[in-house]
């Protein structure tokens, strides 16, 4: 269970980090349906990494890759090649690294529905390509673990609450002491607009040398 968590870290980590859905979520809390549309969005958001994350490992675990001892060569090749595609978006994100144009998806925040920014939250951690590589990638670390379905369970709920953490706390914590963070978090807000794909792009390319590493180590 030790090893696993231990890989499972890093890749938590880098969906923690992502700057745009820490970004919509800081919108909605400054837009005029605030605590519907930030708690929607924060529901959303956790059950989309959650069920990334299980769907591929139960996949992972359905078509035999789980082992009872070390993973076979497959596990090994799959690794490599999430950590390749990985490394790719981030070589994309870094390409893009100037562009700090608002995506489209973001003006229509101020208005949005509690429905709808569930909707939006689970599309950005189960749908969005960048985060959706990171939950495959543990989901396969999960499914290949040959632990129990019991500790699996538990490996993937714990690597959803440190990958939601990010959104959680910046809701959370508004909810709890909106007055003094409110300054703070638009400013957080401007910046992480302005260096979402360099941001992105150092994620990918940490978390994407580590999935590499460990598939490279397994062959």
């Amino acid at each position: 269970m030790g090893t696993v968590i231990g890989d499972l870290l890093p890749l938590a980590v880098g969906v923690a980090i992502s700057p745009i859905p820490v970004v919509a979520a800081i919108l909605m809390i400054l837009s005029k349906n605030a605590s519907a549309a930030a708690g929607g969005f924060a529901v959303g958001w956790t059950a989309g990494i959650a069920l990334a994350t299980a769907v591929f490992a139960l996949l992972a675990g359905v078509i035999g890759l789980s082992s009872d001892t070390e993973p076979g060569a497959a596990v090994s090749w799959i690794k490599i090649v999430l950590g390749l595609l990985l490394l790719g978006v981030a070589v994309a994100q870094w390409r893009h690294r100037a562009d700090t144009a608002e995506p489209g998806w973001m003006r229509g925040i101020d208005r949005i529905t509690a429905a709808k920014a569930v909707a939006l939250g689970a599309a950005l951690a189960a749908v969005n390509p960048k985060n959706l590589l990171l939950c495959v990638s543990a989901g396969v670390v999960v499914g290949t673990s040959g632990l129990g379905v019991g500790t699996q369970i538990v490996a993937v709920v714990v690597f959803t609450v440190i990958a939601a953490a990010s959104v959680l706390g910046v809701v959370i914590g508004y909810a709890v002491a909106a007055d003094r963070l409110r300054g703070g978090l638009d400013r957080a807000r401007v910046w992480l607009e302005a260096n979402n794909h360099l941001v992105m792009a150092t994620v990918l390319l940490v978390m994407g040398s580590v999935v590499l590493g460990k598939g490279i180590g397994g062959l």
